[in-house]
């Protein structure tokens, strides 16, 4: 299943999702110490939930786990990030444009039907709601492209980015213009436009890292304040 469809999240997911959200708008520091027993306390949740939420803030690069010492917030500079967006830009564009050649009439259906979801949340200013939309909408994306490499290697580096993409949308001029964005890239791949869906994805995700940027810390600095877990 692609990142971000499940529509009840699990446990972990939740304690996984707060801990993103702390560190990466930066109230949870570099070099913080992350003490299960502190975290299952203060999420009302039992231990194990939280060992596999720290095991995936590992694996997305928020965390470093120490054998024997515990886990503890990592460092992440402006640059990396710029880095990381460069890439998934790259290969969601390439996504967006398998996707206006190779999508089913019913693929194209439940596009239409997920942006539909996410106009109601974004002028609602539901921002959990925009979320769950937004991940959906790439993931009908990724699927619609119909090619699992690209797909499973997409999916891969979107896990590691999302942290730094859900934040941006505490601004709800940023949550109205990714939405915006969003009607863009669904015009294009209806239309079969392949030019266009890849040239659109491609500015959707580097305006996402713009609206990151106007949350973080300088460039070449530590990230303490950029935006959070995985929306568009």
């Amino acid at each position: 299943m692609t990142p971000g469809r499940s529509s009840s999240p699990s446990l972990c997911e939740q304690v996984y999702s707060r801990l993103a959200d702390e560190i990466v708008l930066g109230q949870l520091l570099p070099g913080t110490h992350l003490d299960e027993h502190a975290i299952a306390s203060r999420c009302g949740v039992s231990r194990t939930p939280v060992r596999e939420a720290l095991k995936q803030l590992a694996a997305t690069g928020l965390a470093n786990y120490r054998p024997h010492r515990g886990s503890v917030v990592r460092s992440l500079t402006s640059s990396d990030l710029d880095l990381m967006f460069e890439a998934i830009a790259e290969l969601e564009s390439s996504c967006a444009r398998y996707a206006a050649l190779r999508m089913t009439e019913a693929e194209r259906s439940a596009l239409r039907a997920c942006y539909a979801r996410g106009r109601q949340a974004a002028l609602g200013r539901d921002m959990e709601l925009y979320d769950r939309a937004n991940r959906e909408f790439h993931g009908l994306i990724f699927d619609g492209a119909h090619n699992p490499f690209l797909q499973e290697t997409t999916g891969a580096l979107r896990h590691r980015v999302m942290p730094f993409r859900r934040g941006q949308f505490v601004n709800h001029e940023r949550l109205e213009q990714s939405l915006v964005e969003h009607s863009r890239v669904v015009n294009a791949i209806l239309a079969g436009d392949a030019d266009a869906a890849e040239r659109e994805m491609r500015g959707h995700l580097l305006s996402a890292r713009s609206a990151a940027a106007r949350l973080s810390v300088s460039p070449g600095t530590t990230v303490t304040a950029t935006a959070t877990s995985a929306t568009l």
